[in-house]
């Protein structure tokens, strides 16, 4: 059965990253949830997916400089709360029965946080959740310090065209994670134009379709039975699902 991923919480449904977002996810009934991490100069862990505060908040300028005052003053667009600190957001989702999906963001410049991976998992083995997450990157020189910092911890890789292209191409692209991911996450109208190469490189349960809102969408990629399905609306794919199962 295909797992549904909550994106960034339910970004069609509540503001992105918000603790609103991922509590009302966690009441959907999604599989899983999926959030981003960066890293402040002043040492927090913080949950905001862009690098610079423009798109997702009231703010302006880049994540890394806030101080924690000004983080949690930072009101997010569409929602009367302040950017999430990883922990915050693990208090949140802790007690849920659901996988943890946790995303390592770079810089504004493309650049890794320093430490960003141990740290992150100390948070997860602090909080009594490492045992249901996967640490994810599209970096995979990010994916690797998560491993030498938690081999216990599964990974989960992202890749689209472009970055399989960067690759050097599928097979090679799947050669290099080979050792290293145990989820394999491809943009959707990408991996639906390499479908039946990808089965050839990775087991079918182990691949995830992301991300994916349109109903018509989420009904063929269920009906191929993809391990997993990351959307914006898990309320619609979490429907469709049952219908799909339900006898005849």
């Amino acid at each position: 059965m295909t797992a549904i991923t909550g994106h960034r919480g339910a970004r069609d449904l509540w503001a992105e990253n918000s603790l609103t977002g991922f509590r009302e996810a966690a009441r959907l009934g999604c599989d899983a949830i999926e959030f981003d991490v960066h890293l402040t100069d002043a040492g927090e862990l913080v949950v905001i997916h862009d690098a610079t505060l423009e798109r997702t908040t009231e703010g302006m300028g880049e994540v890394r400089a806030l101080l924690p005052e000004e983080r949690a003053a930072t009101l997010l667009k569409d929602a009367a709360e302040g950017i999430p600190t990883l922990d915050e957001v693990l208090t949140v989702l802790a007690p849920a029965n659901v996988q943890l999906h946790v995303e390592i963001k770079l810089d504004a410049q493309g650049r890794a946080y320093p430490d960003i991976a141990g740290l992150v998992a100390d948070r997860l083995r602090a909080m009594g959740v490492a045992d249901r997450s996967h640490l994810t990157s599209f970096d995979l020189g990010v994916l690797r310090d998560c491993r030498e910092h938690s081999p216990e911890i599964p990974l989960l890789v992202s890749a689209d065209a472009n970055w399989v292209g960067k690759c050097g191409g599928l097979e090679a692209f799947f050669a290099e994670v080979a050792d290293l991911a145990d989820i394999v996450a491809l943009r959707h109208d990408f991996f639906a134009s390499v479908y039946d190469d990808v089965l050839r490189l990775w087991p079918v349960e182990r691949l995830c379709a992301w991300t994916i809102n349109e109903p018509d969408v989420m009904r063929a990629w269920l009906a191929r039975g993809v391990g997993h399905l990351t959307s914006d609306r898990p309320d619609l794919a979490l429907k469709l699902r049952r219908e799909m199962l339900a006898p005849a």
